[in-house]
C-alpha cells in the first residue's frame, strides 16, 4: 500500500486524545494541500487524526440526535487506552482535567510521523502514525507500507496490547487488514485490555444508561449507533423496541469476510428483547467508506 509520508510533531496539550485520534503538527504547514488532501486545521495548523483499523472505547461521544448531550464508554478502560496510545508516541507523563482535556505533558511535543492517503468527511487525516522521523526518507514522498512496516505503527501497538477493537474500511488493503486483524486476534485469545470484558459477540442485558456508559464493554461503532438511538428517547428510558429499525435507517453498508457477503450492519445485530449483541467477530467485518 503506497501513502504520502508527512513529518511533524504530535502535540497533545489543550486537546483531548483517546485511544484512537491524537493531534499532529506537520513540519510544512502546506503538507496537506500538496499531498492533495481536504484536511481542517486548527488555527496553529494542527490536524485531528484518525488512526486507521483502530476503534477505541469512547471518552467523549457527542450524540448525533438533538440535545442528545455527552456520552462515554467504561471509563478506567478507556483512560487506559488513551494513555497507552500517549505512551506508544513518546509522551513520559500527562496531566488531564476531569474532562480529558491534556494541561501539561511531557515532552510537551514529540517528534513524529503518519503515512496517509485520503481524509475523512470530518476533515481528519485517516493514517497510521508512527514515533521519530522515518531516516532519510523526504517528506510529502510515496511510502509503500507492508505487513511487516505496519507492525511498528501506534495503530498496531494498540491492537496487540489489547486497548482497541478492529474497524476496517474498504480502502485499507487486505494485507494490512489482515496484520491488524490478526494482532487484535492474538490479544482477545490472551484476554489482555479490553478483551477481558468485552461483551460484543457473547452479548449483554441493557438495563440501564449508566450501565452502558460505566459497565459495558462494546465495540465502539455499535456503542455509537446505540447511543443515537436511545438518545431520541426524551424520557430517559433503554428500550430496544425499535433499535433494528433504526440501524436500517443508518445505512451502515459492510461486507463481510471471507465470504465477502454485501450487507448492512443491522443484519449483523441480534436483538431478543433487552439483550443485544453482534453475531460476527468485529475483524470480519469491513464497512464502505461513507
Amino acid at each position: 500500500m503506497t501513502l504520502t509520508l508527512i513529518k511533524g510533531t504530535f502535540q497533545i496539550v489543550g486537546a483531548s486524545p483517546d485511544g484512537d485520534s491524537v493531534r499532529f503538527y506537520p513540519t510544512d504547514v502546506d503538507a496537506f494541500l500538496k499531498a492533495g488532501l481536504r484536511v481542517r486545521l486548527n488555527s496553529r495548523g494542527g490536524a485531528q487524526l484518525r488512526l486507521e483499523g483502530i476503534d477505541a472505547l469512547e471518552t467523549h461521544y457527542q450524540s448525533q440526535a438533538p440535545g442528545g448531550g455527552m456520552w462515554h464508554q467504561h471509563p478506567r478502560l478507556a483512560r487506559e487506552a488513551a494513555d497507552a496510545l500517549l505512551r506508544q508516541l513518546g509522551f513520559k507523563t500527562v496531566e488531564r482535567e476531569e474532562d480529558g482535556t491534556v494541561t501539561s505533558a511531557k515532552p510537551e511535543s514529540v517528534p513524529g510521523h503518519i503515512l496517509t492517503r485520503f481524509a475523512d468527511k470530518y476533515g481528519r487525516p485517516v493514517a497510521f502514525a508512527f514515533r521519530g522521523s522515518r531516516g532519510r526518507a523526504k517528506d510529502g514522498s510515496q511510502v509503500h507500507l507492508d505487513a511487516k512496516g505496519v507492525a511498528d505503527s501506534a495503530n498496531y501497538e494498540v491492537l496487540e496490547a489489547g486497548h482497541a477493537f478492529p474497524t476496517f474500511y474498504s480502502l485499507l488493503y487486505l494485507d494490512l487488514r489482515q496484520a491488524l486483524a490478526d494482532a487484535a486476534t492474538a490479544a482477545r485469545k490472551e484476554n489482555l485490555g479490553i478483551w477481558e470484558h468485552d461483551v460484543t459477540t457473547a452479548g449483554f442485558r441493557l438495563s440501564s444508561r449508566k450501565q452502558l456508559q460505566e459497565e459495558v464493554v462494546l465495540l465502539p461503532k455499535l456503542f455509537r449507533r446505540l447511543v443515537d438511538y436511545l438518545a431520541l428517547d426524551e424520557s430517559g428510558g433503554v428500550s430496544l423496541a425499535n433499535f433494528t429499525r433504526y440501524l436500517d435507517t443508518r445505512n451502515d453498508r459492510l461486507f463481510t469476510t471471507p465470504e465477502g457477503q454485501a450487507t448492512e450492519l443491522a443484519t449483523l445485530v441480534e436483538v431478543k428483547r433487552q439483550q443485544l449483541r453482534l453475531t460476527v467477530d468485529p475483524e470480519r467485518i469491513v464497512f464502505l467508506e461513507g
